[in-house]
């Protein structure tokens, strides 16, 4: 009798379990579906058909490996989900502690430091850079006669800098130093950093500017990129699977 009711509540516990988290559970389940098969084009023409694509489709369109997704909703990660393989020859699957490189996405955290860094009031938005840069200057051109380059139009892309972005190293390759970058210099693999229009008058992508600010933080700061990323973002919300760092440690290759 005594392990009939031990049964007995034990399946009423799981029932009560179930009951309050179905709902929820059925709620992310159907938004990760909506995802894997709603994909749309970004532009679509009024009039038209709007094809749809689940995200196997577009992973094989575009020849993409592994894809890895973080929904956020109200400050919170709501899902995670990661697709594909990281090694198609020994059937590797990606999951969501994969390492992805981050690109552009690192912009708003770069400019989450040099707020940061505003609001301690070691940097203003609207000085001159050449005011807090040491190791590097822009070069003087009849673009920056009238107006400077400042942070606020480093971190808004109105900078007037070229480099739109880069290609990146393969793991082989000997990785510049930042002012090799800048300069446009051996074994950089992209043009110099210069100015080619009037800073403030409008808007273009810059990730030159960005290479820029990387500089102007290291020399205010005293700290190299990586490791004040670490320490002034990373570490205190606890993002324990990223990293600014290059080369990669060993243990994340």
């Amino acid at each position: 009798m005594r392990h009939k009711t031990i049964v007995t509540i034990i399946i009423l516990l799981w029932h009560v379990c179930v009951a309050q988290n179905t709902p929820a559970d059925d709620e992310i389940t159907s938004k990760i579906k909506r995802v894997e098969n709603g994909l749309r084009y970004a532009i679509n023409v009024e009039g038209k058909s709007v094809p749809i694509f689940t995200i196997h489709e577009r992973m094989k369109h575009y020849h993409v490996s592994a894809v890895s997704i973080a929904l956020i909703n109200e400050g919170r990660i709501e899902w995670t989900k990661a697709y594909g393989y990281l090694d198609a020859e020994y059937m590797k699957r990606a999951n969501t502690f994969t390492l992805f490189q981050a690109a552009s996405i690192s912009r708003p955290v770069s400019a989450m430091v040099a707020l940061k860094l505003v609001e301690q009031q070691k940097l203003d938005l609207d000085e001159n850079v050449h005011t807090y840069l040491r190791s590097w200057k822009v070069k003087n051109t009849s673009f920056t006669e009238k107006e400077s380059v400042t942070l606020r139009r480093l971190l808004t892309h109105t900078a007037g800098l070229t480099v739109h972005g880069f290609l990146g190293y393969a793991a082989n390759e000997t990785l510049p130093t930042l002012i090799q970058i800048l300069n446009g210099e051996n074994p950089a693999n992209s043009r110099p950093i210069i100015s080619d229009h009037t800073p403030g008058s409008h808007w273009q992508y810059s990730g030159g500017g960005y290479v820029l600010l990387q500089q102007l933080l290291e020399d205010v700061t005293g700290w190299d990129f990586s490791s004040l990323m670490q320490r002034s973002v990373l570490s205190p919300i606890n993002m324990k699977h990223s990293t600014f760092q290059q080369i990669l440690p060993l243990s994340w290759q």
